[in-house]
C-alpha cells in the first residue's frame, strides 16, 4: 500500500503543556484507521495539527509525499483532506443545499471577474456544482429537505449533511471526528453502514475518532491509541482489545468489546 499521511514527531504544545506529544501515525491510501482515547487524550488536537487550525511546535506532517505544516486549512482542504467536527459546524441559517455547495467552491475554475460579472464560465459551474450537490444530498437521504434550512433538520440529519459537505470537497483523506456521538444504537449502526460504503464508493482514506468502541472496532482496520497526549498503543483491533496498556489507561478494569 501507498502511504498517503505520515505525522513524524509532532508536539503541540499550548503555554508549557504538552497537549500531543511525539505523535507518529502512519495511514495508507484506502485504509480506515481508527484514533481512540480518554476525553482529552489529544486526539482532535491531532485533527487540529493534521488540518492546519494548529501549526505543529516541532515534527512534520507530510500527505500524498509533500509536507502541509504551516498551510492554512483552506490550501490543506485543496489539496485533498477534509474533516468533519465533534460539535456539529453547519452553516446554520443557509439552505441544507447551499451547505454543500460552499465546499464545491474550494474547486471552481471561474475567476473573481467571471464572478462578479457572471460571465464565462459562471453559469455553467454554478449548474455543475448544483447538480453534484443534488445527488450528494441524494446519497444521504437530504434531497427531500434541499431549500431548508441546516439549523431546522434532526441531530442525525445533520451530522449527515456535514460529512456529504466534507465530501462534496471532493477529499482523498477524510477526517471524521466522533460522529457517532449523540446518536442512538440504531443510528450509529446506519452510520457504520455508511463509512463503509462512502469509503468504497468515493475511493477515500478514512481517520475516525470515536468513543463508540462497537463502532470502532466494527470497522477500522488499524487502531492508534492516545494517552495525554502520547500514542501507547497501535494495531489491528484484535491487538487493542487485548493490549493490557489499552485496558488500564482506557477502560481501567474493564474489557473492550
Amino acid at each position: 500500500m501507498a502511504e498517503l499521511l505520515k505525522a513524524e514527531n509532532v508536539s503541540e504544545v499550548f503555554g508549557g503543556l504538552k497537549a500531543v506529544d511525539d505523535f507518529n501515525i502512519y495511514i495508507n491510501r484506502g485504509e480506515l484507521i481508527g484514533l481512540i482515547g480518554p476525553n482529552g487524550a489529544g486526539k482532535t488536537t491531532a485533527f487540529n495539527m493534521i488540518t492546519g487550525v494548529y501549526r505543529p511546535t516541532t515534527g512534520d506532517i507530510t500527505f500524498d509525499g509533500s509536507s502541509i505544516v504551516g498551510l492554512k486549512p483552506y490550501q490543506i482542504t485543496q489539496r485533498g483532506i477534509t474533516r468533519t467536527f465533534q460539535n456539529i459546524r453547519l452553516f446554520s441559517e443557509l439552505s441544507v443545499l447551499d451547505n454543500v455547495k460552499i465546499a464545491y467552491h474550494c474547486h471552481v475554475k471561474y475567476g473573481l471577474l467571471e464572478s462578479v460579472f457572471r460571465i464565462g464560465r459562471y453559469f455553467s459551474e454554478e449548474a455543475e456544482i448544483e447538480a453534484e450537490s443534488l445527488k450528494l444530498l441524494k446519497i444521504f437521504k437530504l434531497d427531500e429537505h434541499a431549500n431548508e434550512a441546516a439549523k431546522n433538520l434532526p441531530y442525525g440529519a445533520q451530522r449527515r449533511l456535514e460529512i456529504a459537505r466534507a465530501l462534496a470537497a471532493k477529499p482523498k483523506l477524510l477526517l471524521l471526528d466522533e460522529p457517532a456521538a449523540g446518536m442512538n444504537p440504531q443510528e450509529t449502526h446506519e452510520l457504520m453502514d455508511m463509512i463503509q460504503w462512502i469509503r468504497k464508493q468515493f475511493g477515500l482514506t478514512v481517520l475516525l475518532i470515536e468513543h463508540d468502541m462497537s463502532l470502532v472496532m466494527g470497522i477500522c482496520e488499524r487502531i492508534y491509541v492516545l494517552e495525554y497526549g502520547i500514542i501507547i498503543a497501535s494495531g489491528t483491533p484484535e491487538e487493542i482489545q487485548n493490549n493490557p496498556e489499552v485496558i488500564r489507561a482506557y477502560l481501567g478494569a474493564k474489557t473492550i468489546n
